[in-house]
């Protein structure tokens, strides 16, 4: 009887077909696991912002009001009055100071600086917080 000899050499080509699937596996997965979050930068120093800037407010439901100076009481605003009232802003050139709440969709902030936008406001800034301070 013939005795059988020994293979000493490793077939790889199942490990490369496996790696293959594993990679288009991987390829395939990886963009479905990006999620959409953005971790928004807060500023560090800040300059204060003018105190005859007239302040909109932007409350957690999205509800406006405007302030004629940082230290006057909020007026709740529709949306007809809002563009009433910041045409007479930028009609005066007063400047602008958009505050909105911080769990606010983002969309209503921009919603509110394209309507400024469109009414010809050119002084429009956001309020931010300061990292230093915590606020």
């Amino acid at each position: 009887m013939r005795q059988r000899r020994l293979m000493n050499q490793i077939n790889v080509v199942p490990y490369i077909d496996v790696m293959l699937v594993l990679l288009v596996i991987f390829m395939v997965t990886a963009p479905m696991m990006q999620t959409g979050n953005i971790d928004v930068p807060s500023a560090g120093a800040l300059a204060a912002p003018p105190s005859e800037a007239a302040i909109i407010d932007i409350d957690r439901n999205g509800k406006l009001a405007l302030r004629q100076t940082a230290s006057s009481k909020a007026m709740p605003l529709s949306n007809v009055d809002f563009q009433r009232e910041l045409k007479k802003l930028i009609d005066a050139d007063q400047p602008i100071l958009v505050a909105a709440h911080n769990n606010l969709p983002y969309q209503k902030v921009i919603d509110v600086l394209e309507t400024a936008r469109e009414l010809g406001a050119k002084k429009i800034s956001l309020q931010t917080k300061s990292s230093a301070s915590g606020k």
